[in-house]
């Protein structure tokens, strides 16, 4: 009888199986992920069942459909605010593909602030919160309840209570040990704040479509993006990973007002309203900015896309750096005929883990990079988290961008565009110093680890399409 039992289970089990690798193989965005999902789940249903209803969804309709009705509508209001002049040509040639896939433009007269590391971006941001009139736009992939969260607790509640409207996003998943109590406070002294996800009802299977995005709006006037959220951690306060090493961008001029387009996107389909918006102050400085805002609900692969031309258009210099090295074979095939094009090429990864498997598949790319003629850093005091691409001697891109699928496919991401040579050169500097903290990757990384390890590297990069 219980033979007869435990048969039966199996047998629901392996046909359970068998129903959803039919729906990874017609839903799966890449082949190498449905031929993954699809050969766990038909032979090994017992271990990849579960994982796959947390990880496998791979198609959401409510929200892409308002995605798509709405960012017209917003991007005409925005639009009604500015009076942009048009991109020099050489601006527009260069990059007027990644405009036109986005649907977006380069603002002229930004003027721009690189914010190095915790402290300088935090307190910017906080003294800026703290400063405001009439409105602030706050959205963060992971809040914590710790000594930064308290700062930021406590400066929202002042604005909300001095009469400013406050609206705060924070990813249900990212932020999932964030007490209700915290947001209850806040609340209570009259800030909007909501969970992101792209499906109204919770459900806690979905750790696909996570918000990524980093973004403050003060008065429709200054914005920051870039790679911080509100944690002690990123302040380099908590160890193993400590020191901290991250950056954050603070803009002013018309971009802001697509800063506030993205985050009034994700606002309405929380809400059902649209935040205030405000209009952004003239031109003072000297940046071209883009804001690239990109997601699964866009119709092309935009965040990959995204590297791919800009690592097209480098022709002397391209640097990255990145916590999590994980290239499609489009980003890896561009990164290539860069290094044949003679473009010096360098990526910096991190030298300690955050993310184990994340780490060993990155560990195997670097080593195919290495092997490719890609120059690859691990930096050593500390952690690095930053996003940030460097080509030539005029573009820099600043956001919350990785070089994962998780960014290139299932991630709500954003990144600041930067046409200056003024600016170009601060970024330049920043990394000449965070390379000067590196050690080079060689053959030998590889070809001297132990077999165990090589093995576990490799069995890592069998699961790509979920890193």
């Amino acid at each position: 009888m219980l033979t007869t039992i435990i048969g039966g289970l199996l047998l629901a089990l392996h046909g359970a199986g068998v129903l959803a690798a039919m729906h990874a193989v017609m839903n799966t965005r890449t082949p190498q992920g449905a031929f993954a999902w699809a050969l766990g789940l038909v032979f090994l249903p017992y271990v990849t069942l579960v994982p796959y209803l947390y990880l496998g969804r791979s198609r959401f309709h409510g929200y892409v459909d308002l995605h798509r009705a709405r960012r017209g509508q917003i991007q005409a209001q925005a639009d009604e605010q500015l009076t942009d002049e048009a991109s020099p040509p050489e601006v527009s040639e260069r990059y007027g593909e990644i405009a036109r896939m986005l649907g977006a433009r380069f603002h002229p007269g930004q003027r721009l602030r690189l914010l190095v590391n915790g402290d300088a971006t935090f307190d910017a941001i906080l003294a800026a919160i703290g400063e405001a009139k009439h409105c602030v736009l706050v959205q963060f992939f992971i809040f914590h309840d710790d000594m930064l969260g308290k700062r930021m607790q406590q400066v929202l509640m002042d604005r909300a209570r001095a009469g400013v409207d406050v609206c705060v996003l924070y990813d249900g998943i990212g932020s999932h040990a964030l007490p209700g109590d915290y947001v209850k406070t806040l609340q209570d002294a009259g800030v909007g704040i909501h969970p992101f996800a792209t499906q109204r009802r919770s459900n806690r299977f979905q750790l696909n479509f996570r918000n990524h995005r980093k973004i403050v709006v003060v008065d429709g006037e200054r914005g920051f993006v870039g790679g911080l959220n509100v944690g002690d951690e990123y302040l380099g306060l908590k160890p193993p990973l400590a020191p901290w090493r991250d950056t954050h961008l603070q803009l002013e001029g018309p971009a802001v007002a697509d800063l506030q387009r993205s985050f009034a996107e994700d606002w309405h389909w929380v809400t059902g309203a649209l935040p205030p918006l405000y209009r952004p102050s003239p031109g003072q400085g000297t940046a071209h900015t883009l804001i690239a805002a990109t997601g699964p609900a866009d119709r092309q692969e935009t965040c990959s896309l995204f590297f791919v031309a800009l690592i097209h258009a480098a022709r002397r210099r391209l640097w990255i750096t990145t916590p999590y090295f994980v290239p499609d074979l489009a980003v890896m095939a561009a990164l290539r005929l860069a290094v044949f094009r003679g473009v010096d090429v360098r990526v910096l990864i991190p030298a300690r883990p955050d993310h184990r498997t994340v780490f060993l598949a990155s560990g195997l790319y670097a080593h195919d990079a290495v092997r490719a003629g890609i120059r690859v850093f691990r930096y050593q005091p500390g952690f690095i988290h930053e996003k940030v691409l460097l080509v030539d001697d005029d573009t820099a891109s600043v956001g919350s961008m990785n070089l994962d699928n998780r960014s290139f496919r299932l991630n709500f991401e954003i990144s600041a565009l930067n046409v200056d040579t003024t600016f170009a050169a601060q970024v330049e500097t920043m990394l000449e110093n965070d390379f000067a903290h590196a050690h080079e990757v060689t053959e030998a990384e590889y070809d001297k680890a132990p077999y165990l390890r090589r093995l576990a590297m490799h069995v890592a990069r069998l699961f790509d399409p979920v890193l």
